[in-house]
């Protein structure tokens, strides 16, 4: 295995702005391009290697096939029909048979590494894709969700973002928790730094924030493309970051046997650990009502929950 290979699995809007991410930040050493266009794979490649000159460390970018995913340690699942709905969970079924296309092509590649899944519906896809492969499946979640909402409280406390630490829990979609009673500026309490409104309003404009995008312009891209890179590096690096994403619960909460997003120590072996904000009564009911419409769906998509 080649511990700074990453393969990702669909080459468009998503899948190349990850690359794109894992290639301007230097986070990894070679990249190979996956898709069922395998023209668009090429020219994606070449249009994202272009620039090496300005990457902080060599990388090598090119299109491939699924037997090139064998050594690779990181793969990004990044495929979908190309359909975009105002509620991810609409895009279950289409996104139920791309992933049952991919399924057999990626487990007979060899593949042993960690997968990381992007794919809407996000909790579910990646569920899906460890129920189907017996791999490592990490889901990106609330990854970028959480990014969100550490932006909107420190524009509303006046500070940088990496000040703020909060995350949003539960499903990547609306059902998300934002867990705003364990949110800290400083050690301190967001709530003693920001009105009630002001955080209300925060979390609202989260959970809207990737439709507010991808209406206007058709995707969201930039974001995820960040949020699923800096994943891959915590993987590659070993670095034992704290990353909100999704991975199956085991009684968090009191809730198990699905996929949902809580902060998780990230290193080179997946989900090292899994932590446990303090909620408020009301952060659990949105928390167990979110794993519910989760598993819902699960079932809906043939998964025995």
């Amino acid at each position: 295995m080649k511990r700074e290979k990453v393969g990702i699995i669909g080459a468009g809007h998503v899948g190349s702005h990850i690359a794109s991410a894992l290639s301007l930040y230097g986070l990894c050493g070679e990249i190979v391009l996956i898709d069922r266009d395998a023209d668009k794979a090429r020219a994606q490649a070449i249009d994202l290697a272009d620039p090496a000159v300005y990457f902080p460390r060599p990388v090598k970018i090119a299109a491939g096939s699924y037997q090139d995913l064998a050594d690779a340690a990181v793969v990004v699942m990044a495929a979908c029909d190309g359909i975009l709905e105002e509620d991810r969970l609409l895009e279950l079924d289409s996104t139920v048979r791309v992933t049952q296309e991919i399924l057999p092509r990626l487990t007979s590649s060899g593949f042993s590494g960690i997968v990381v899944s992007v794919t809407n519906p996000c909790d579910i896809i990646a569920q899906y894709l460890a129920a189907g492969s017996g791999l490592t499946v990490i889901g990106t979640g609330t990854a970028l969700d959480s990014a969100r909402l550490r932006l909107r409280i420190a524009e509303a406390a006046g500070v940088a973002p990496a000040s703020v630490e909060a995350y949003c829990l539960g499903e990547h979609g609306d059902s998300q928790v934002a867990a705003l009673s364990s949110a800290v500026i400083g050690g301190r309490p967001a709530r003693e730094l920001c009105s009630a409104a002001a955080l209300a309003g925060a979390a609202r404009s989260t959970v809207t924030a990737g439709w507010d995008i991808a209406g206007p312009k058709g995707s969201t891209e930039f974001g995820i493309g960040s949020a699923a890179a800096a994943l891959c590096a915590a993987i590659l690096r070993d670095e034992r970051r704290v990353i909100p994403c999704s991975a199956m619960l085991e009684g968090e909460y009191g809730d198990s046997g699905v996929y949902a997003s809580l902060p998780r120590v990230i290193g080179a072996a997946g989900v090292l650990r899994t932590l446990t904000p303090e909620l408020d009564a009301a952060e659990r009911e949105g928390f167990a009502h979110s794993c519910a419409v989760l598993r819902a769906n699960c079932r809906r998509a043939g998964l025995s929950v």
